[in-house]
């Protein structure tokens, strides 16, 4: 059995780091599989994340259908997006859905998309979806781009694709949401965090990058498809890396308390 307070522990933490570098606002959120019960996960309660401090603040859902299980009461409308991607792709162990506006112009944006601009960003590799909620809204549904039904939730979680490799595991690492924000999926609560860090951090490059060439004139070289999925391997196993250095950030920076205390660095 897993120390499930070590897993809590790394989840609160994972929160404030996200938040700390900008890519959690008050509504964004990152859940984690349960490491002793394939049919549940955790994430916290409808706060935002720097407000997560210990057990009270954590809620636990079936990823069947999202439900609340074990005494837990609401939650964000949008667990859905977790729980259905945890259902779909068994490799997936956490799941981080973020507003950045860093990356929110290129979810609106039909003339250019989001491309790998160094190596910490291989993980993207290529033709990274945008789902679109308005081609799944039904006659019904209010259009407050919310995710908030499994019905919606599946359809985000379809757009992610499958590895062909390896059919437990989705294609593509992240996901855009058209005028709404960004999904990251990873294996583990810190490789989740990394990417979706370092997805925030590549959009800003880009932009500047952008800017750059606009106003200098010429274009701009993003990574070849062999170095994204070269990348792509070395970010998978260095994500601990930059971890040990956010926990020591948040745990200094005075802004967070983690009752649960110093996660366990696993890497």
């Amino acid at each position: 059995m897993v120390n499930l307070t070590a897993t809590l522990s790394t989840l609160i933490t994972a929160n404030h780091i996200l938040h700390y570098h900008n890519v959690l606002d008050a509504m964004g959120h990152v859940s984690v599989r349960n490491p002793n019960n394939n049919a549940t996960f955790f994430i916290a309660l409808q706060q935002g994340p720097a407000t997560v401090s210990g057990l009270p603040d954590i809620g636990e859902y079936l990823i069947a259908d999202g439900s609340p299980v074990n005494g837990t009461v609401g939650g964000y409308a949008e667990r859905y997006i977790h729980s259905e991607i945890l259902k779909r792709y068994g490799d997936v162990n956490a799941v981080v859905h973020s507003h950045a506006e860093d990356i929110l112009p290129y979810t609106v944006l039909n003339i250019v998309s989001v491309e790998s601009m160094y190596h910490m960003a291989g993980f993207l590799g290529t033709n990274l979806p945008n789902f679109d909620i308005e081609t799944v809204y039904t006659k019904d549904d209010p259009r407050d781009m919310l995710v908030n039904t499994p019905r919606l939730g599946a359809a985000l979680a379809t757009t992610f694709g499958i590895n062909t490799t390896q059919p437990t595991s989705p294609l593509h690492t992240t996901v855009l949401q058209r005028g709404h924000g960004f999904v990251a999926v990873g294996a583990s609560i810190e490789q989740v965090v990394d990417y979706a860090y370092y997805a925030t951090s590549n959009a800003r490059v880009q932009t500047k990058a952008l800017l750059l060439a606009g106003a200098v004139g010429g274009g701009v070289k993003y990574l070849s498809e062999r170095e994204r999925g070269d990348c792509r391997n070395m970010n998978a196993w260095i994500v601990f890396k930059p971890w040990g250095q956010w926990v020591w950030e948040v745990e200094r920076s005075g802004r967070y308390v983690n009752e649960l205390g110093t996660p366990v660095l696993t890497g």
